[in-house]
């Protein structure tokens, strides 16, 4: 019996314009964000996406982060790295929404040095909205939704 065949790899991802984000804010690096190699440690970019999203969240009045009943739960998270980016840059963080469930949201976040064309980095987050308190799954509320319109944009 001869093993089964490797499954065929998925294709490369690309780097990603600016009008693939529906929504941007500005980030500004810190001298501790770089590692010894010259360039932001991945870790940070995972804190960005983080910020870039609940900042949106916040700003937009759905998510009320020290009151608020529905809190949402990163699931699964994912980058791909086209470009260093290091301090002292300017990051602009894109963001956008993939894909909506009952009480799941895919936002995608492109980063991007000020003024860049394309992505430094791209990935997205999965959160999972649970009740603060049983920690179970609930349906997105309507000021969720309501702030989630204005990031769906398709992919490029």
């Amino acid at each position: 019996m001869s093993p089964a065949p490797m499954p065929a790899a998925a294709p490369s991802p690309l780097p990603q314009p600016r009008s693939a984000f529906a929504h941007f804010c500005s980030i500004e690096t810190r001298w501790g964000d770089n590692d010894v190699y010259g360039h932001v440690n991945n870790v940070v970019y995972y804190s960005w996406f983080d910020t870039a999203v609940n900042r949106y969240l916040i700003q937009a009045g759905a998510l009320d982060i020290h009151g608020g009943d529905c809190i949402g739960l990163v699931a699964e998270t994912q980058c791909h790295y086209f470009a260093p980016l290091a301090f002292p840059q300017r990051v602009e963080a894109g963001l956008r929404v993939a894909h909506r469930g009952r009480s799941s949201v895919r936002y995608e976040v492109g980063l991007f040095a000020e003024g860049a064309a394309e992505t430094a980095a791209a990935g997205h987050f999965v959160h999972v909205y649970v009740d603060r308190s049983t920690r179970r799954p609930v349906p997105l509320p309507a000021a969720l939704l309501q702030a989630l319109t204005a990031l769906t944009r398709p992919a490029a």
